[in-house]
């Protein structure tokens, strides 16, 4: 497997990676709020550097 493999997750691993359900994570995806990866028409993947990226843009500083 290679390591570009490794860091593309299915719907279902993605959700948990992120602590929500698959269905808001659907919605999520649709909406373009965290980006897909589709290797084929059928096939949705999501890549472990968005989801960190998604969890990075949703942080709140002490200030804010």
């Amino acid at each position: 497997m290679t390591s570009a493999a490794r860091r593309l997750l299915t719907s279902s691993d993605a959700a948990r990676y992120l602590g929500i359900s698959a269905r808001k994570l659907w919605e999520l995806g649709n909406r373009g709020v965290v980006p897909v990866v589709r290797p084929d028409n059928r096939m949705v993947r999501f890549d472990v550097r968005d989801l960190d990226a998604f969890v990075e843009s949703k942080k709140k500083g002490a200030g804010d």
